[in-house]
């Protein structure tokens, strides 16, 4: 294979490819009155100014002392902050080509460091916080080729520098001024004058890398106060181009673990510019972003397993989420505040988010006001529409569904639409194969991020439609940039949901609309409606599994953890189903999942009766 990555690679890893519907969104505009002036009469004197100021360390100093949580939390700050001063100095290594995960160790440690250095004022974590400080602005440079890699850098340095207060030697001051500068928002800007690709992108580059630009520009606002006043410009100007991606209903796109990502450094960004301006210029109020903190809810299942569509991660962290905690912040809402997790054991939280010495300040802001109820059954519509089907409060089931459509080209998507997993009794029946290592697929010259119809993603069981719980026709890829929107969705005590899935199969079909009802409390079923047209030759019913399958007359029956589902072939009893085992998975490069099938009902074209049929089958347990 090819090693050098083409230009759809490049453009996709800036940030500069997106789907159609994103492009048709129109932002609108946040509060932007960043000129020199403003920036010299309204940012604050005094440091620390960046997320904690005066008042705000004030608060935190407070809860220490009253409230169990921020106690809690600051034990585990503490006991992270320890085991950071036995590790050595960070080195510029990359990790094929990115400084990643250097960036984020180092935001991390900063933000264990600094916050344990606001609140006791130790000398000896103020010489820490300086010997790293000194390394990581020694770098050659901070590898703007990848620029995730300088915003997290930038935002690390910047935080370091700020909550030592001008505490560092003078020396360290003028290095790591120098170095955001010179490593951090200088390349931030072509030489040809025109914007880099994420300043204005749709996805989390965007968030992340003008949340480093952010924090780096007020970090050296004094003595460079014009190429400040123009970088936090842009990114007040460019962010809303993310920003509206959440709409209308708070779904991330690009699934849970990116909205974790993309969304802490949001959350960064309105903490940073409260604490050094007095407001958010309109972020917090941003339509779709409170919302999306019911989003991040309800792709959290009971087994702690994330409805991982897209390029999400599987599981969730024994720990609160600090992200969601600022939501809580701000709307007073007790479902957002894991009170629960956040008072585990230290041993238990383990290594903390790297943004958790900052998520100290905005947890101690909350106080609760509403106990709004997490709804038993949800939708989120927008470019990746979603539906949640729960078993309510005090369900012993443990009943979870999650169904979507989408398309394919939605940032960090796959063909996908029409797909679905499904929980009970602790067992993901039905899953999503999930996300896989990035570094070993494009260190073997796997193209990755092109979203081309020929591209290699889709051959990869992760990102095609053959490995996921859809409906294939003709053993065809769906149609890359092909949108299934949500059409309907009914709530009440038979909560139904229906996707039209038609455009992904360019033409291969007349029409394809997949309903999925949850018809008791241990049970749901999908039904597909299906339209031939001339060129429609075979319809694949299947399902993603990991657990043993058992053949039986119109079915199957499923076994996992001495638990045991039915799968019902209502509609076409006669038709015998078929396994076909993934694992080994079929490229060496694949996901290799233990025990993964799909189970399959083939329904050939010629067999269905005046050219339209309903394809009726019924999920159930014992």
């Amino acid at each position: 294979m090819n090693l050098k990555p083409n230009l759809l690679v490049i453009l996709l890893c800036l940030g500069l490819i997106f789907p159609a519907l994103a492009q048709e969104k129109q932002p609108q505009k946040l509060q932007n009155p960043f000129t020199v002036q403003y920036l010299k009469q309204n940012l604050l004197k005094t440091q620390p100014r960046l997320v904690l100021n005066a008042d705000l360390e004030k608060l935190v100093k407070a809860k220490l002392k009253s409230d169990p949580v921020i106690q809690n939390m600051y034990r585990a700050v503490q006991a992270n902050a320890k085991e950071i001063q036995k590790k050595p100095m960070l080195e510029r290594k990359l990790e094929g080509r990115r400084l990643l995960g250097v960036s984020r160790e180092m935001l991390y440690r900063i933000n264990m460091l600094g916050m344990v250095y606001r609140m006791e004022k130790d000398a000896k974590i103020l010489k820490r916080i300086n010997d790293e400080v000194v390394a990581v602005c020694n770098f050659t440079d901070w590898n703007p080729s990848h620029y995730l890699d300088v915003a997290e850098m930038s935002m690390a340095v910047a935080l370091a520098l700020d909550w030592t207060a001008g505490k560092l030697p003078a020396a360290t001051i003028t290095l790591a001024k120098k170095a955001l500068i010179d490593k951090g928002i200088k390349p931030s800007w072509p030489k040809d004058g025109k914007n880099p690709g994420w300043a204005y992108g749709h996805n989390n580059w965007n968030q992340v890398c003008n949340g480093g630009m952010i924090a780096a520009s007020i970090a050296v606002a004094e003595v460079e106060p014009e190429l400040a006043a123009k970088t936090i410009y842009r990114a007040m100007d460019g962010m809303v181009q993310a920003l509206v991606q959440y709409q209308p209903d708070g779904v991330y796109p690009e699934g849970s673990t990116y909205w974790g990502y993309g969304t802490s450094f949001t959350v960064m960004t309105v903490a940073m510019l409260e604490s050094a301006f007095g407001t958010d210029f309109g972020i917090t109020g941003y339509p779709g972003l409170k919302e999306s903190a019911m989003y991040r809810v309800m792709m959290n299942a009971p087994s702690g397993w994330y409805f991982n569509f897209a390029d999400c991660g599987d599981k969730r962290g024994e720990g609160g989420d600090v992200t969601l905690a600022w939501f809580a912040a701000k709307t007073g809402n007790k479902s957002f505040f894991e009170k629960e997790r956040f008072l585990l054991p230290i041993t238990n939280l383990g290594e903390l988010s790297r943004i958790s010495g900052a998520a100290l300040v905005w947890m101690s802001q909350y106080q609760e006001k509403t106990g709004v109820k997490v709804p038993q059954n949800w939708k989120g519509d927008g470019s990746n529409p979603i539906v949640i089907f729960t078993g309510g409060d005090n369900d012993t089931r443990h009943y979870y569904f999650g169904g979507k459509g989408g398309r394919g080209t939605t940032s960090h998507g796959n063909m996908d639409a029409g797909s679905f997993i499904f929980e009970l009794d602790g067992v993901r029946w039905s899953i999503d194969p999930g996300n896989q290592n990035y570094n070993t697929l494009e260190q073997a010259g796997f193209d990755l991020w092109g979203s081309c119809q020929n591209c290699d993603r889709w051959k990869l069981i992760t990102k095609s439609n053959f490995g996921h719980s859809t409906l294939t026709v003709n053993d065809s890829l769906f149609l890359n940039n092909g949108y299934a929107p949500l059409l309907k969705f009914e709530e009440g005590k038979t909560p139904q949901a229906t996707f039209d899935l038609t455009a992904v199969y360019n033409g291969k079909l007349k029409s394809a609309q997949r309903c999925f009802i949850k018809d008791g409390p241990a049970s749901v079923v999908i039904e597909d409606q299906i339209v031939t047209n001339e060129k429609t030759q075979l319809v694949t019913w299947q399902m993603m599994t990991t657990a043993d399958v058992e053949l039986t007359k119109g079915g199957a029956v499923l076994k996992q953890d001495g638990k045991t589902l039915k799968l019902e072939n209502l509609s076409h009893p006669q038709l015998q189903l078929s396994v076909v085992s993934l694992y080994p998975a079929p490229l060496k490069l694949d996901r290799q999942m233990v025990n993964l099938k799909r189970i399959e009902i083939r329904i050939p074209a010629w067999t269905i009766e005046n050219g339209a049929t309903l394809l009726k089958v019924r999920l159930a347990g014992e």
